[in-house]
């Protein structure tokens, strides 16, 4: 079977795996096998010295025991994505424990793969290659939101921080200091009800919007933070119209009716009214001149 190999990369940097087994010796294959396919390597005996490497390294993937001396590997895990700055890291089980009970502790505690001892090398190693690369596809799509200038959170069903885009991660904070930590701060609290959109004040002065973007993957929700404007053309912004009713609310500003609006735009006046109520609803009016005044810029 041939040794799957990471593709090169233009700075040419070589991914880190982070192997945690109170038995490093035995893994001696597996370890040559990642660093003969491109990996850098590195070793930690037990859970508590694996945090404090990752105190200084933030690896690509862990590779972890589930059971040790000590912490075990799972309670290494929890550890592990209890820090928003490390959830991002794919930890894939390498254990002797093969249980059902096991195996779901494994994933429940944040593992994203279980494989069972002995270990085959080019299992892993595929297994991981798969999972790495998909870890980094998705960071770096988290991170382009920074780009725009927006930032990303995402929390889990126990309110807990799992992950938050670098500029997001800034903006948290330059908020009060959470009740506890890896939790959101408690302004942030009404923003996890459907739908919700919020706005709040940071130290510094600026105020942020935060909206709920929904469910994600894993059963966690997303907050989408903003810089919040002000005026009209803001507010149009960040009530996010759709084309059509952005076309409906234009026609509006410029004084037809919906009769007009339906002949320009080859509908009824029935589904120009149902946009009109979708866009009072969105810009938090109750009246065609508000939402006209609101397009004029007025």
């Amino acid at each position: 079977m041939q040794t799957p190999s990471l593709p090169e990369s233009p700075s040419a940097e070589r991914p880190v795996v982070l192997v945690v087994d109170d038995a490093p010796s035995s893994l001696g294959m597996l370890c040559d096998t990642l660093e003969a396919s491109g990996y850098t390597v590195l070793v930690a005996p037990d859970g508590e010295a694996a945090l404090q490497r990752l105190e200084l390294v933030v690896p690509d993937a862990i590779l972890l025991d589930g059971l040790m001396p000590g912490l075990s590997g799972f309670e290494t895990c929890r550890r592990i994505k209890a820090n928003p700055a490390l959830a991002h890291i794919p930890v894939l089980f390498m254990t002797g424990l093969s249980e059902t009970s096991h195996v779901v502790e494994g994933f429940e505690c944040g593992g994203v793969d279980y494989v069972v001892k002995p270990i085959r090398a080019q299992e892993v190693l595929a297994r991981l290659h798969t999972h790495a690369r998909n870890a980094r596809i998705t960071r770096m799509a988290r991170d382009a939101v920074d780009v725009a200038g927006m930032g990303v959170v995402f929390v889990d069903t126990r309110g807990r921080i799992a992950w938050r885009s670098p500029q997001a991660a800034l903006w948290l904070h330059a908020l009060e200091v959470p009740p506890a930590p890896g939790l959101l701060p408690g302004s942030l609290e009404a923003a996890l009800a459907p739908g919700a959109v919020i706005s709040v004040g940071t130290s510094t002065g600026m105020r942020l919007s935060v909206r709920n973007l929904g469910a994600a993957a894993l059963g966690e929700t997303m907050l989408l933070f903003a810089v919040q404007r002000e005026g009209p053309a803001a507010r149009l912004a960040d009530a996010a119209l759709t084309p059509r009713e952005t076309e409906v609310l234009s026609w509006l500003a410029k004084g037809k009716t919906n009769r007009d609006i339906g002949e320009i735009l080859g509908t009824s006046p029935r589904t120009v009214n149902k946009h009109l109520e979708h866009i009072f609803e969105k810009l938090g009016v109750e009246t065609r001149a508000a939402a006209a005044a609101l397009a004029s810029g007025m």
